[in-house]
């Protein structure tokens, strides 16, 4: 019998029939899809923050999260014990990946020494567990907003000493992420940004940040991590404005700083939202620049204006990801985050299976969904259709660079005006997608 999770037993596909809440009736990770099980092309991974660590509290409640296994404590005896949660649930769950913030896995100690020693004796516990179950670290991050230090930003910070403070830990949270085997390190950050610009020096604190980066690049070169560099970008919460506002924004600093070739796209379907933008939109800006990574899957509430967290269960909204990952060949690193949580008022562990349960159902619907729409081919063909003007030879000259003003006047006076143009037909596409929903 579970210590933890007693009368669970390891989640199967029970098939679309099935009405057992504790079995996919999608998701079938053995499946073969083009080759590749639908494991491989989803890589889900479970968040430790969202899952083990938050209490489901809010501005007005305290939390109502019933975790029998925490005592409350900030003790590294509570931190390991968590660990072993967390794992019979990866394992039980069967993801074959996790992810996690420094101060999730390990309490904070009293000086940034005694921080270190207590990660240190909390990885020695998540790495019997990785051997032990085969789960592995999709990416690691440090924690550099909760602090009251990280007031007023960490790599942006008006304070050296918390600069130096947050280069300190973002090398040991790189040092433990590689000794654990993460296939990647994330940098967002939760406080780069500003509330007003009365105080603020916004180029200063941009080449900051850019040189924290670059200080992270030699230092990941230094001791030999393979993994991928992640950005993760986000438009507000809890400043007013944050520099990494969406994926343009990220590329746009990464290039004028020469980061690009080091780093690729976080995308979060919450974010995107509070950004003004769809994920769909997110994802073909980062695509198109060859820096899509990774991606947290959540959504927010249409009705809310923050942050919400909420699981996905909108097989639209997951066959859209699905659409843009599959057309640039699928994930060469990184995965299905679910950056999560359960709401507060689904308070009991259970709930924590049903949560992430149809998540991978709706994402493993997504994935089909989106394969049918791509093998059938009149989504493409249309869009193809759409630019076949531009085929012609000038066309090819000017996407190219090979053409001027002066060759597209001489080609557009003799005709006198532009060809018609044709309709978009959004609903008939609209209608196109839904016949496959």
């Amino acid at each position: 019998m579970s210590e933890f999770f007693p009368g669970v037993p390891k989640i199967s596909f029970g098939g679309p029939k099935s009405r057992n809440p504790l079995e996919f009736k999608h998701y079938n990770p053995a499946e073969v899809l083009d080759g590749k099980s639908m494991k491989e092309h989803l890589r889900f991974s479970v968040v430790y923050w969202h899952t083990f660590s938050n209490p489901l509290a809010d501005p007005f409640g305290v939390g109502t999260a019933l975790r029998p296994w925490d005592d409350g404590s900030h003790s590294v005896a509570n931190a390991q014990r968590k660990a072993k949660v967390a794992f019979e649930f990866f394992e039980k769950l069967g993801v074959p990946f996790y992810a996690f913030h420094d101060r999730d896995i390990a309490p904070e100690g009293w000086t940034l020494k005694e921080s270190h020693a207590h990660l240190d004796e909390v990885v020695k516990v998540l790495k019997d567990e990785q051997a032990r179950t085969g789960v592995k670290l999709l990416w690691g991050t440090a924690n550099l907003f909760s602090n009251p230090r990280y007031m007023h930003g960490a790599a942006t910070s008006p304070n050296f000493d918390v600069f130096a403070f947050a280069a300190a830990q973002v090398k040991k949270a790189m040092e433990i992420t590689h000794e654990l085997g993460g296939a990647g390190y994330t940098f967002w950050g939760g406080r780069e940004g500003y509330s007003t610009l009365l105080n603020t020096d916004m180029k200063r604190e941009l080449d900051h940040l850019a040189r924290f980066l670059h200080m992270a690049v030699a230092y990941k070169k230094q001791i030999g991590f393979a993994g991928t560099f992640y950005i993760e970008p986000k438009p507000k919460e809890p400043t007013k404005h944050q520099y990494d506002f969406d994926a343009s924004a990220c590329l746009n600093f990464l290039r004028t700083y020469d980061l690009l070739p080091h780093f690729k796209l976080n995308l979060e379907t919450n974010h995107a939202t509070l950004a003004g933008h769809e994920m769909m939109h997110e994802l073909e800006v980062a695509i198109g620049a060859g820096a899509l990574g990774s991606i947290d899957a959540n959504t927010g509430d249409p009705l809310l204006g923050w942050d919400t967290d909420q699981f996905p269960t909108s097989v639209y909204l997951t066959t859209q990801c699905m659409l843009c990952i599959l057309k640039m060949g699928g994930f060469t690193t990184g995965g299905v985050n679910f950056d999560a949580k359960v709401r507060r008022e689904s308070f009991e562990p259970i709930d924590l299976f049903y949560a992430h349960i149809g998540g991978m159902d709706a994402f493993a619907r997504g994935l089909k969904t989106a394969r049918a729409i791509l093998a059938d081919g009149r989504l493409a063909a249309f869009v193809k259709e759409r630019y076949r003007s531009w085929d012609c030879e000038l066309g090819r000259r000017v996407e190219a660079g090979q053409a001027g003003f002066n060759d597209l006047e001489s080609y557009i006076l003799p005709k006198g005006d532009a060809a018609k143009n044709a309709s978009g037909r959004q609903e008939m596409l609209e209608n196109l997608v839904n016949e496959f929903l």
